[in-house]
């Protein structure tokens, strides 16, 4: 590893093995709801995940956070925007990615494929593949605020016994 001019390591704490990450298998509201089951690696940065427990492998974000997604066929995120551009690159399978009000619009992303969405556009994803895949997620900023998730979607967390706090932190209701 190259040192800087004091001799310190400058990659410490700048290193993540995808196979030392954590995990958060309810990283957000809709995550106990079936059809949106998935794991959340944060890989650098917080970004905008409501598991406050959750923490990256690379903490110092510099205006940039990447997250992992894996799922099963058929899972993934339900309609929700956010303040800042969020980027997807399948890195395996097929993923579907699902953009407008009512999620009208869908693209499909096969291995390596990039989409941008832009900020305030409600967007989803799925794994369209028949088998566990994963993909990549960027968002931008240091602090890049919290998701915004459809009414709907929050209606029916809530009757599955979780809800968002105040600061937009997942809490149980019960």
């Amino acid at each position: 590893m190259a040192d800087d001019k004091s001799g310190a390591c400058v990659l410490d704490g700048r290193i993540a093995h995808f196979s030392d990450l954590t995990k958060s298998p309810q990283a957000f509201v809709d995550t106990r709801l079936p059809e949106h089951a998935r794991d959340i690696y944060n890989v650098i940065g917080p970004g905008v995940s409501e598991d406050p427990a959750l923490l990256p492998s690379i903490a110092d974000a510099q205006d940039f956070n990447l997250t992992y997604v894996g799922a099963e066929p058929g899972k993934g995120a339900a309609l929700h925007d956010h303040p800042t551009v969020e980027v997807f690159v399948a890195m395996s399978g097929r993923w579907a990615v699902i953009w407008g009000a009512n999620g009208e619009n869908e693209v499909t992303l096969e291995p390596f494929d990039v989409v941008s969405v832009p900020p305030g556009v409600m967007r989803g994803f799925r794994n369209d593949g028949d088998t566990h895949a994963i993909l990549m997620a960027i968002v931008g900023g240091s602090n890049s605020g919290k998701v915004t998730w459809s009414k709907s979607v929050l209606e029916r967390a809530r009757a599955s016994g979780l809800d968002l706090d105040d600061d937009g932190n997942i809490v149980e209701t019960g």
